[in-house]
């Protein structure tokens, strides 16, 4: 499975962004799929989640600024942030883990340790 990011680019504050994510080859209906951003020097930080449960977990510090969304068959999983600061430049990345062989309704963590798949990044510059 290849996950391909789409969507970054230079927005102004304030402004609003959707970044996509797109799985290649399979739906990710057995995967947990999460999105996060890594700064510069810094270790990737968790924004938000799905699990095999169908349920969304999101950061502390995002929540009533991005909403995680997905297609009908989960091909295709979404993050919208709003109100975009400076501060939110960063790379943004969706990464899966495959959990199929665990058992069903498994709740997504926001560790970028457990997951093994990873798109290429996507950059987001927030700049008047």
């Amino acid at each position: 499975v290849t996950l391909v990011e789409s969507g970054g680019g230079l927005v102004q504050p304030g402004g609003s962004l959707k970044l996509s994510c797109a799985a290649s080859d399979t739906p990710l209906a057995d995967y947990a799929v999460a999105w996060f951003r890594q700064f510069p020097g810094k270790e990737h930080e968790g924004i938000s989640c799905i699990g095999t449960d169908g349920q969304i977990i999101t950061a502390e510090s995002m929540k009533g600024r991005s909403t995680f969304s997905t297609d009908a068959g989960r091909n295709t999983v979404f993050l919208q942030i709003d109100d975009l600061k400076p501060e939110d430049t960063a790379v943004y990345f969706c990464a899966a883990e495959n959990l199929a062989y665990n058992p069903p309704f498994k709740t997504c963590l926001l560790d970028h340790i457990q997951y093994e798949l990873w798109g290429q990044g996507a950059q987001v510059t927030v700049s008047s």
